[in-house]
């Protein structure tokens, strides 16, 4: 019967900095249980699964703020917080993440804050170290080098439930039906294992909070408009709050030079955006994201999300772009009419045609909103000729009940990351993998 000192569920940023950090000094016994495939097999039409989860294929922005990215802070003070996220940059510095930073200059951000104001937005200043997607994948094999012998590694393998006795943690039961145990496990199955470990907690059972469902489109326009504030910034991360609904909307995931990109899902397909480290469109994208905290006695958000973009993918065949002038005049866009337009799609292979058939009407009037608010910021972002893609969803996990330490109310099962509800960032996710891990390593005497 294999026994571990620790089982890891997943090996994205969570999973993977929770098993750097306990085989770093005298080096626990850990096995990371993941669904997907191990470098360099793994393919990019595995987004979410595999070694470094989503980030794997990400646009690699490290978001070095204790508010953006994640809740950590409702668990850890900010002070702690900031200390931890620091450590965690640093040991992707160390693998290759470069040590370029952006978002410093507190005169030109200054500027830029006072034009969002103006223009009835708030801009959320941080200092951000872009990866590039090109680079993302290096790093990861890099680390992955480095844990080569530190810990036992199960691949392809989908972890079925967590073994629990009397109130505590005993190991991890896949679907193979291998049994594994421990006396401790961290739950970092990402957003590919949300609904897995919504199951779970159900089935053992864990108290949850529903967390939002953001719905919106990807925007595209050329560089120059954004340039100002992409140069300075990398990305600007600004918040409004619709005056029709009085709904909170932002901008998100913001590519400069990048290129948008289509991404499969469990059934269906997403849109997001990537920008690289080595080569530039004539484009900017970001992303225009609506979220809804539903109510009782609704409690299917990720659902919700997915009958959206089946939608657009039934319209569509696919993604769904349009120009901005097509929607507002109530006509769906052609290649011909997109061909007329000032900015040439990056995204090849989206279908024109008219996102008001599939963008419930609320979601759409706040997008058109904040674009006119867009537009004072950044004059030309509300043109006929930007382009829009849709739809774009990300779903965040049901919050489990955590601890301070991330620890559930089974003693000795954490859940970290993305799909624990807790995050939504690289920085942040890994930083829950260290905090777990650290706890475990004070419970085991092995840190003092």
């Amino acid at each position: 019967m294999a026994h571990y000192d620790c089982i890891i569920v997943g090996a994205g940023p969570a999973g993977i900095f929770a098993s750097l950090e306990l085989t770093a000094e005298k080096g626990l016994k850990v096995l990371i249980v993941e669904k997907g495939e191990d470098l360099p097999r793994r393919e990019r039409k595995e987004i979410f699964s595999g070694w470094g989860g989503a980030g794997a294929f990400s646009d690699g922005k490290l978001n070095l703020s204790k508010d953006v990215g994640g809740f950590l802070r409702d668990y850890i003070n900010g002070a702690a917080l900031a200390a931890l996220i620091s450590y965690a940059d640093s040991i992707y510095v160390r693998f290759g993440a470069g040590d370029t930073l952006k978002g410093l200059d507190a005169g030109e951000i200054g500027k830029i804050e006072d034009r969002a104001s103006r223009a009835g937005l708030r801009l959320v200043p941080f200092p951000i170290r872009h990866i590039g997607t090109d680079r993302c994948i290096t790093l990861l094999k890099n680390i992955r080098e480095a844990m080569n012998g530190r810990a036992d590694m199960l691949f392809n393998s989908e972890a079925s439930s967590v073994i629990h006795r009397d109130g505590k943690v005993a190991g991890v039961r896949t679907k193979a039906g291998e049994e594994f145990y421990s006396d401790y496990v961290i739950l970092c199955p990402g957003r590919s294992g949300s609904k897995w470990l919504q199951d779970t907690a159900r089935d053992i059972p864990l108290h949850t909070a529903i967390n939002p469902v953001d719905i919106g489109v990807r925007v595209e326009v050329p560089a120059s408009i954004l340039r100002p504030v992409t140069d300075v910034l990398h990305e600007a991360k600004l918040t409004y709050n619709s005056k029709r609904f009085d709904d909170p909307v932002r901008t998100f995931c913001m590519n400069p030079y990048g290129i948008v990109v289509k991404e499969r899902n469990a059934g269906f397909y997403t849109v997001n955006g990537h920008s690289y480290s080595t080569k530039k469109s004539d484009n900017t994208n970001f992303s225009i994201l609506v979220s809804t905290t539903f109510t009782e006695p609704f409690r299917e958000p990720i659902e919700y999300g997915t009958y959206v973009a089946r939608l657009a993918n039934l319209i569509g065949e696919g993604i769904i772009v349009q120009r901005l002038g097509d929607l507002l005049h109530g006509r769906r866009s052609t290649p011909e009419r997109i061909g007329k337009g000032s900015v040439r799609p990056t995204l090849k292979d989206a279908t024109p045609g008219d996102l008001s058939f599939v963008i419930p009407y609320r979601y759409l009037s706040d997008i058109l909103e904040m674009l006119e608010a867009l537009d004072d910021f950044a004059p030309g972002i509300n043109g006929p000729s930007t382009l829009l893609y849709g739809v774009e969803v990300k779903f965040y996990s049901l919050r489990l009940k955590l601890t301070n330490t991330l620890e559930t109310e089974i003693k000795n099962l954490f859940a970290a990351g993305d799909g624990a509800g807790v995050t939504r960032g690289i920085i942040q996710a890994s930083v829950s993998g260290i905090v777990a891990a650290r706890e475990i390593l004070r419970r085991s005497g092995s840190k003092q």
